[in-house]
């Protein structure tokens, strides 16, 4: 029979702090204690447990493998912790706390309108935004650090939930003064010749053109990899290369038209954006309300997308 292991809530706190952080003088702040404060409760929590949490090197901290099977738990509880005092705030003020949204990187054209409207409707919010690629969505899902994510299509073996809000239009895009443009009859075998300014591998922007192209028996020419939407479009701009982008990102572009669209046969492909939380997660009400608002308000708020690319075609 195993022997019994006592720790309270607090010493479990103060722990999950520095273990995220790795910095016994950073989790001090974040916790408003003394450093010898928190010092002392992980000092007593490791003995309460009887092995040490974490070892030190040089100047620096890590987790022992106890420490690290310790902060997986403590992740999980700290969570559920944030989420029942939201769910209470909630309650006594009506809509309010904290909500962790986390969106791609090519939703940063839009997505702040949104939000901005959300918090206009509910300003007693505490909005946290964090904007990444592909991968690190995929991560800050796996690992429930976020409440809410807006992405395309999430990998199918993550096991979330997702629901569509609007619709994603990708094209192919060239300065004005580009060979292409103006061309009577404009094959995809002959787009397919151009040197691409790419997003970098793992990109899903990237994904759909070459799976796009992989259907035609095509192949993708790549002049430059880039991880910024802004950097692409810039090059593009320039003259360096055509690029395959969601229509949401170059708007402006069009407008002033430093951009123009290709009709590419076979375009736009029209994907959906959607609003994705792991399938465990349970959602707290500032995020249900959110989740409500998008669905309901997105459709009307944002442009219509692919007008453009039936025209240019």
């Amino acid at each position: 029979m195993g022997l019994a292991v006592h720790f309270t809530f607090r010493q479990l706190q103060i722990f999950e702090s520095v273990a995220r952080l790795l910095n016994f003088s950073r989790a001090s702040e974040e916790l408003h204690l003394t450093q010898p404060a928190v010092s002392m409760q992980i000092k007593q929590l490791e003995d309460v447990i009887g092995i040490p949490l974490f070892e030190q090197m040089g100047k620096r901290i890590f987790l022992t493998q106890a420490g690290e099977e310790l902060y997986q738990h403590a992740r999980i509880i700290a969570r559920q912790m944030k989420d029942a005092q939201e769910a209470i705030e909630s309650l006594r003020e009506g809509v309010s706390g904290r909500l962790d949204i986390a969106i791609i990187s090519t939703a940063k054209y839009f997505a702040p309108t949104l939000l901005t409207r959300f918090c206009e409707l509910h300003p007693a919010v505490q909005l946290k935004l964090s904007v990444s690629n592909r991968e690190g969505i995929v991560h800050q899902l796996m690992h429930n650090e976020v409440d809410l994510v807006i992405m395309g299509q999430p990998p199918e073996e993550l096991g979330v939930v997702m629901e569509p809000f609007a619709r994603n239009a990708h094209i192919i895009v060239a300065r004005p003064a580009h060979p292409l443009v103006g061309l009577k009859r404009l094959t995809l075998e002959r787009v397919a010749e151009e040197p691409f300014l790419l997003r970098e591998k793992g990109s899903g922007t990237r994904q759909l053109l070459e799976r796009f192209l992989a259907s035609h028996g095509l192949g993708v020419k790549p002049r430059m990899e880039m991880s910024s939407n802004e950097t692409i479009k810039q090059a593009a701009i320039a003259g360096m290369g055509i690029a395959f982008l969601s229509e949401h990102t170059v708007t402006l572009e069009l407008e002033t038209e430093r951009l123009t669209i290709l009709p590419v046969p076979g375009l736009p492909i029209v994907r959906d954006w959607n609003l994705v939380h792991h399938r465990e997660k349970r959602l707290s009400p500032v995020a249900r309300a959110f989740k409500q608002f998008l669905l309901e308000q997105a459709p009307q708020m944002l442009p219509q997308v692919g007008v453009r690319q039936r025209k240019a075609g």
